[in-house]
């Protein structure tokens, strides 16, 4: 007789799709990751807000957009974002975090001296949905096989949904007040922004270089446990890493040559159709699945990136020089009050 109980046994093998604690698992994953997107947004949009108004007058159109912006739109990316990377699998979502890995090394041995710091912002928005793969490659790897892994999980959540928080109030707090507190010298978090902008800039850059080097590691490692022999990992590895290498040699090429929006849409189109023909040979039809949600994935991220993209592309984004000088020892010292004591 059918029976409840016996209904898991009647579902397809979907890794991120079986029921009890192994979806709740990929759930937790897929929201870490996606508040781990959340945050890396929202720093860069103060970064990119204190670029623009360093220099009001030329960037008021671009400073409107930003604050153009809907938080209620946001939550909908954070919400479809998450949903995505709990379905989309730990296979695929390793073979993305690795992707992005090969070609951001390439482009940073690439730069050149005077477009070093708009290559790695272009890096940093464009990696959005690999670093929430990195990140749930990285938790279920070191969650695999713990006693109290959902457990595990949902503090490593508590504390992503704390840094977001934190991160979108910073958003806002920046959004409001910075220009007045900036020019009046009041708030002490705005006057760090002020005298070194650039430090969030190189911030990011090494918490984004230690996550996506454990992701990396993750992801070989989730990889190779579907191999019984040698043999079978040299079939997979093999025709990967040379469909990799000319994915990156290929996308290098068309950025230098047609840099813009429409670029970026033809190179997740490029990325993602090369990975789902190389699987079509040594994949699983729930790898050509996860491709497909994948490349929904990028052109979800991709579409809350446009002004920004666009920031990027301006030649002398960002202006190095304040339009307030700002005697640094004293106001950092000033600035040793806390930020709560600034209106918000």
């Amino acid at each position: 007789m059918f029976s409840l109980l016996a209904l898991p046994s009647w579902l397809p093998g979907l890794p991120s799709l079986k029921c009890g604690s192994s979806f709740l698992d990929s759930l937790l994953q897929g929201l870490v990751g996606a508040c781990g997107v959340s945050i890396l947004s929202s720093l860069l949009k103060v970064y990119f807000f204190v670029g623009c108004a360093k220099d009001p007058e030329r960037r008021q159109p671009e400073k409107k957009r930003l604050l153009a912006q809907w938080a209620s739109l946001e939550t909908v990316q954070l919400v479809g974002l998450a949903l995505i990377l709990t379905v989309v699998g730990t296979r695929v979502a390793a073979l993305v975090v690795l992707e992005f890995s090969l070609r951001a090394v390439s482009t940073l041995l690439s730069l050149g001296k005077g477009s070093q710091d708009t290559e790695r912002l272009q890096l940093y928005l464009l990696c959005q949905y690999s670093l929430g793969c990195g990140l749930t490659c990285g938790l279920s790897f070191l969650q695999e096989g713990a006693p109290h892994g959902t457990l595990n999980l949902l503090l490593a959540l508590g504390l992503a949904t704390l840094l977001g928080t934190w991160a979108r109030r910073l958003r806002r707090h920046v959004y409001r007040l910075y220009e007045l507190h900036s020019s009046q010298h009041y708030c002490g978090v705005c006057l760090v922004l002020l005298a070194g902008a650039q430090d969030l800039l190189e911030l990011l850059g090494r918490a984004l270089a230690v996550t996506f080097a454990v992701g990396d590691l993750a992801a070989v490692a989730l990889i190779n446990r579907d191999f019984l022999t040698t043999s079978e990992a040299v079939r997979f590895w093999t025709p990967l890493t040379i469909c990799y290498m000319l994915l990156v040699i290929y996308m290098q090429e068309e950025q230098r040559q047609r840099p813009g929006m429409q670029s970026q849409v033809q190179t997740v189109l490029v990325r993602m159709g090369g990975l789902f023909l190389l699987l079509l040979t040594v994949g699983r039809w729930l790898d050509l699945l996860g491709i497909l949600v994948s490349l929904l994935a990028e052109l979800w991220c991709l579409a809350g990136t446009r002004t920004l993209l666009h920031l990027c592309q301006i030649q002398d984004f960002p202006s190095q020089s304040p339009s307030v000088s700002v005697p640094s020892r004293r106001l950092l010292s000033a600035a040793a009050q806390p930020w709560s004591t600034a209106p918000s």
